[in-house]
């Protein structure tokens, strides 16, 4: 058989890997034949995998270890981790669902990849939004920095350290949807691919943290919409795999919406949205409190 998706022997770094998508999506890569490095706190119990590398995502230092333990070639890479925010602070959750892999991205990636290569990011449809002016110009400032601690000091110096870590979830995806259209600039014009795929509510480690932050089973359901069920994590590792594959090598600068049709519906107006993100709005709120 043919391998369509030309994974076997690729160099594949997956974070999060140890539970969850990230799970799913080294396990599918593995029986692909790929040769994958999996990044996570917790041990990644995958068999098949490369070597599994202990990382805090939410430490510049532990990075740069880990890329250590990784060839200096890489082809396909996964930014799967991420953290809902309900057990830690604004900037730690920021670090880890956003500073991280723009850190990776700016840092390594941009020296370890080819032409051929692709970059897939996790985001979510907790992100939607990210084009309006009044989300991009409270996110923006952080894209727009050059390094990590940069990025650190203007959260730390804004209104957004004082927002609770469930705020940074948000925040830091619609950031992430952004960041996969900006990243073109600098990785398309080496034959690079970028995208990000956009999960609807899916059913992980953190299902319990998400519905209490929905404000119950019922409400966290309702943005499921035709399926009426949450997804599975392995129904978010597939379409992440296939669009880091050689069968999408056309397709780039996407955010792929794997929500069911929930958000499609939105756009088309057939449904509405009963709480759009408006960053803007919050930080003003806060502000007045201050």
């Amino acid at each position: 058989m043919k391998d369509y998706l030309g994974y076997q022997n690729k160099v594949c770094v997956v974070t999060g890997a140890a539970s969850g998508m990230g799970k799913a999506a080294t396990e599918i890569l593995v029986d692909l034949g790929a040769k994958v490095y999996a990044l996570d706190w917790a041990e990644v119990k995958v068999e098949g995998i490369e070597k599994y590398i202990h990382t805090d995502l939410s430490q510049k230092e532990s990075i740069d270890q880990a890329f250590e333990n990784i060839p200096l070639h890489i082809d396909s890479y996964f930014g799967i981790a991420g953290v809902s925010g309900s057990k830690n602070d604004f900037i730690t959750t920021t670090k880890i669902d956003l500073l991280a892999n723009k850190y990776i991205c700016e840092e390594f990636l941009i020296h370890r990849m080819s032409e051929g290569g692709s970059i897939a990011f996790m985001t979510s449809t907790g992100g939607n939004g990210w084009e309006k002016e009044r989300n991009k110009k409270v996110y923006l400032p952080v894209l727009q920095t050059k390094t990590w601690d940069e990025a650190v000091q203007v959260i730390e110096q804004s209104v957004l350290a004082h927002l609770p870590g469930t705020m940074a979830y948000p925040f830091s995806k619609l950031a992430m949807n952004y960041y996969t259209v900006q990243l073109q600039s600098v990785f398309a014009p080496k034959g690079i691919r970028v995208n990000s795929v956009l999960p609807g509510s899916t059913d992980t480690g953190m299902t319990d943290e998400f519905t209490k932050m929905a404000g119950g089973k019922e409400a966290l359901l309702s943005h499921t919409g035709y399926a009426h069920r949450l997804a599975e994590s392995k129904e978010m590792a597939e379409p992440i795999v296939f669009i880091n594959s050689q069968m999408a090598t056309y397709v780039s600068g996407e955010r792929f919406i794997v929500d069911y049709g929930c958000t499609a519906e939105e756009v088309a107006g057939i449904k509405t949205n009963p709480m759009p993100m408006d960053l803007s709005s919050i930080l003003e709120q806060i502000q007045k409190q201050m």
